[in-house]
């Protein structure tokens, strides 16, 4: 090979390299940087979702209770009275338009998917009854944005014995633990994930259960910062009082010989991949002189750093 043609090769190469070494400096200087852009992407899409949830509540008592959630309502929205049932028919039923009370309510806790394509929003819920003596609990809705912005895609009531300030605002810092124990989610992990393994996981968990209990059960597949909300009571918020609360729950539901079963009846997974939701019921086999136990159930999931799929947020309503 002539000399001349070497040297030039060698002469290319040198020029090229300090252009790829002025190109990599900034990355070598901040290796941050992407995490810090990829964090004020998802609190930007956090910020998003605050705001539809407000406008939601605002339209709420301006327009009522009815027409704000027929504004809001996904295509193929649930909400649970025995079990889940198809939102848009019955907020469209005229028995609903009679029968409806008027609500008020103010989300405390909010989380999205780093593709800001899912959501949950949790908060305080007051219901003005007819009678005048007025009733509540927590609302927690879970959100899928499209291209027409944020659309409920489920909503559950979780009934309280006393009133719940409305004087709350969500806060950022609150969700932060639980993004910091999920996988990143560019990861080779992360990209694997599938609805059914998440359907796996949901199924996983109604077993477990029955053989450690409700308590170890949302221990082993909880995240530490897991969030539980519960009829009679505030919400519980990281590993031990969740479990505690929520084994104690059960426990005083279920005879030990009494196995619940669980019926998936619905799941969503982000685009992403680390975030997804199921909904469904559980419940104890009866017979006639035993009414069993029976409650709806919707959960929100993060993927964590160890590979598993983890509850964030797990909340119950008996029927």
């Amino acid at each position: 090979m002539p000399n001349s043609l070497i040297s030039s090769r060698y002469l290319g190469v040198a020029c090229v390299l300090p252009v790829l070494v002025l190109l990599l400096l900034p990355a070598l200087a901040h290796p941050q940087e992407s995490g810090s852009r990829q964090q004020m992407s998802q609190m930007e899409h956090w910020q998003t979702l605050v705001q539809a949830d407000q406008r939601f509540a605002q339209l709420t008592t301006q327009a009522g209770r009815r027409a704000a959630f027929l504004e809001f309502l996904a295509s193929d929205s649930v909400v649970f009275r025995d079990g889940p049932v198809d939102a848009l028919t019955l907020y469209s039923s005229p028995s609903f338009a009679e029968a409806a009370s008027e609500i008020d309510w103010k989300a405390h806790y909010v989380d999205v998917s780093y593709a800001g394509d899912v959501g949950l929003s949790a908060g305080p819920l007051t219901v003005f009854n007819d009678t005048g003596t007025d009733s509540y609990g927590h609302l927690i809705s879970i959100w899928r944005s499209s291209s027409a912005g944020w659309e409920l895609m489920a909503d559950i009531v979780v009934n309280i014995p006393g009133f719940l300030s409305l004087d709350v605002e969500p806060n950022y810092s609150d969700t932060l633990p639980v993004i910091a124990e999920t996988a990143n989610p560019t990861s080779m992990a992360v990209a694997e994930n599938t609805l059914q393994s998440l359907v796996d996981a949901d199924e996983l968990f109604g077993r477990s259960i029955n053989f450690r209990g409700g308590q170890r059960a949302l221990l082993r597949y909880g995240l530490e910062n897991t969030r539980v909300y519960l009829p009679g009571m505030g919400p519980a918020v990281g590993a031990e009082a969740a479990s505690s609360v929520y084994g104690a729950f059960l426990d005083n539901q279920l005879a030990t010989t009494n196995p619940i079963n669980l019926n998936n009846v619905g799941a969503y997974l982000s685009s992403s991949r680390e975030m997804g939701y199921t909904y469904g019921t559980m419940e104890t086999d009866s017979d006639a002189a035993e009414a069993g136990f029976r409650t709806s159930y919707m959960r929100l999931w993060r993927f964590n750093q160890e590979g598993e799929w983890r509850i964030a947020v797990e909340v119950l309503s008996p029927f």
